[in-house]
C-alpha cells in the first residue's frame, strides 16, 4: 500500500505506549494495531484528528506516501 501510517514513530518520539494512545483516542488496541500495521482500508478524519491531538503532531507527521 502506498500510504504508510507512521504512528510508531510518533509514539516513540512522545514516549507513549500504544495502549495509552488507544485509550486517549477511544479505539481498541486491536484497531490501533490494524492502523499501525498498515492493514486498515480507511481512516476516519475524526480518528486522525484524535491521534494528532493526543500525539501533538500534524497529519503529515503520521501519513506518508510512497508510490
Amino acid at each position: 500500500m502506498p500510504i504508510i501510517i507512521n504512528i510508531d514513530v510518533m509514539l516513540a518520539k512522545r514516549k507513549m505506549q500504544s495502549q495509552e494512545l488507544a485509550e486517549k483516542i477511544g479505539i481498541t488496541q486491536a484497531n490501533l494495531s490494524i492502523l499501525k500495521n498498515g492493514k486498515a482500508k480507511a481512516l476516519k478524519i475524526s480518528t486522525l484528528e484524535a491521534i494528532c491531538t493526543a500525539l501533538d503532531c500534524q497529519p503529515g507527521d503520521i501519513l506518508e506516501f510512497k508510490p
